[in-house]
């Protein structure tokens, strides 16, 4: 069984910085990329960043120079770093990885319950 749970979401102003954090944990053998998403009321889950071992992260238009995602892989853990919000970021943010649970088997997609972030103008 894998757990992924956020934390860090809470209401901030407008110009703040806000760092979220995703712990994966659980049987896990390796973890190939994690990730953050997030959904605004009445629109779609959306990527947000990405990041996978190896390779240069991965960012939305509206999170670059803004966002910085990160990882800790000796803590299966991934971060998003959140600089200057906007109310426009006010979303449900969840993370997801991809997850392999023994040596025998393929990876499967793992979703974290989410965490709120609520940007005031």
């Amino acid at each position: 069984q894998v757990q992924l749970v956020e934390s860090g979401g809470t209401l901030v102003q407008a110009g703040d910085s806000l760092r979220l954090t995703c712990a994966a944990s659980g049987s896990i053998v390796r973890i190939n990329a994690m990730g953050w998403y997030r959904q605004a009321p009445g629109k779609q889950r959306e990527l947000v960043a990405s990041i996978r071992s190896g390779l240069s992260p991965n960012y939305a238009d509206s999170a670059k120079g803004r966002f910085t995602i990160s990882r800790d892989n000796a803590k299966n853990t991934v971060y998003l770093q959140m600089n200057s919000l906007k109310p426009e970021d006010t979303a449900v943010y969840y993370c997801n990885a991809d997850i392999r649970t023994n040596w025998g088997s393929s990876t499967s997609l793992y979703w974290g319950q989410g965490t709120q972030v609520t940007v005031s103008s």
